[in-house]
């Protein structure tokens, strides 16, 4: 519950005419209805949304209009009653942002898509993109009033057909901010081999910020194609791969590090799923810097993610070769057993595997590091089924090499909640 409610639980007396009809909590942004009732937004938004009920909460009147008019003067009186009752543990509810309304958004997308040689200026046309981006910010309702005119379409056809560099930058933050579910949509990028090109030049671009949104379109079309082949013969460019490969090598670079690396690491996997590219992306340098990346800490999602792109590299002769020379891998992998999530378990065990078939060595480096002890516990955890069917043949393929030593360490390896690396 927001602080700012506390007070009815300390007994300090909120007005009446404060108080949302439909909630009957402090409002926090008050808004009135065509029959002159003021509710808070969200309460009313929720009312409304339903579908069942269109009339008014007090009134009972039909809702013939479903504006809603912020009430400012009865936000402030609540905002002043906030202050004047703060040594009473009230605090004062922020202003909240006015959202998007649909003539505002058609107005912006009309001066940002203007054509060239018009009276609208690049740099009028730049700062609707910009406002836009702002309203996207905001909130998701606001994303789903510019999608829903016909945005996405707008923005692409400026991304790839401006030439102004201010325009593709502020186009491409803006798409970058959306879904791309539209059928087609994705394979209308994908499927053409001069905008992929023209992508992978803004992974290269002098601006970080239009490089991890370039990362982060790539990531959209190529999870959201469905055309296997298209993903197959388009994306088999080295310089796609050093790209996205950079992000992850040098996030701090950005405003955002956590969003560089996350959009980086979601790149790569996408990426990596179509078969004829991951000897493209070994050869990269993918192995080195997944693994450093493991190594340095990842939050619980990306290095999932990151850990199903090992195991699909690993099913490469060159990626064996390359994660295998890599002093981290064995141990990291090891350690990773049980120690960040049932998905997690299930990726190392299956790079592990992969990396066991492919030569004795590691085999030996995997039980030396207490391999052993951890798939025993997999096979008795609640972790998936398939978790549990590769930790059996990894088991069988390791049984030549259980040494006793391999027991030795069995308290670093229990199977408690810890921290990801």
């Amino acid at each position: 519950m927001p602080r700012s409610l506390e007070p009815l639980d300390l007994g300090i007396q909120i007005p009446y005419h404060f108080r949302c009809p439909i909630s009957l909590e402090l409002m926090r942004d008050p808004v009135t209805v065509c029959t002159g009732q003021t509710y808070d937004r969200t309460s009313i938004e929720s009312w409304v949304s339903t579908g069942t009920d269109t009339t008014c909460p007090v009134t009972r009147a039909p809702l013939s209009d479903f504006t809603l008019i912020p009430n400012h003067t009865l936000r402030r009186l609540i905002q002043e009653w906030c202050v004047a009752n703060r040594s009473n543990g009230v605090e004062r509810i922020p202003t909240p942002k006015q959202p998007a309304d649909p003539t505002s958004v058609r107005a912006l997308l009309s001066q940002a898509s203007a054509a060239c040689g018009t009276h609208v200026s690049v740099r009028s046309r730049a700062a609707a993109l910009r406002r836009l981006r702002a309203f996207a910010r905001d909130s998701e309702k606001n994303r789903v009033l510019i999608a829903a005119h016909n945005a996405k379409e707008i923005l692409i056809r400026i991304l790839f057909s401006d030439e102004s560099p201010e325009l593709v930058s502020e186009a491409l933050a803006l798409l970058a901010m959306f879904p791309m579910t539209e059928p087609g949509q994705c394979e209308s990028i994908i499927s053409d081999a001069g905008r992929v090109g023209f992508l992978t030049r803004l992974l290269f671009d002098s601006s970080i910020e239009t490089r991890v949104n370039a990362a982060a379109l790539i990531e959209m079309v190529v999870t959201g194609s469905k055309t296997a082949d298209i993903k197959g013969t388009v994306l088999t460019s080295e310089c796609i791969f050093e790209g996205v490969i950079d992000l992850l090598r040098n996030p701090t670079v950005t405003s955002s590090p956590r969003r560089a690396l996350k959009i980086g690491v979601k790149a790569l996997f996408a990426l990596c799923l179509a078969k004829n590219t991951r000897r493209i992306a070994v050869s990269s340098g993918a192995p080195e810097i997944l693994i450093d990346r493991l190594a340095a800490g990842l939050d619980r999602c990306d290095a999932e993610r990151a850990l199903a792109t090992v195991e699909l590299l690993c099913r490469t002769a060159e990626g064996c070769a390359a994660f295998g020379e890599h002093a981290l891998t064995v141990p990291l992998l090891v350690k990773t057993i049980l120690r960040v999530s049932d998905r997690a378990t299930e990726y190392a065990a299956g790079a592990l595997l992969a990396l066991c078939t492919a030569e004795e060595r590691w085999r030996d480096e995997a039980v030396a590091a207490g391999v052993v002890v951890q798939l025993l516990l997999m096979v008795q955890s609640e972790c998936t089924e398939r978790a549990k069917r590769k930790a059996q043949k990894l088991l069988k393929l390791l049984r030549d090499s259980w040494p006793d030593y391999s027991f030795a360490n069995s308290d670093d390896f229990a199977c408690s909640e810890v921290v990801p690396f």
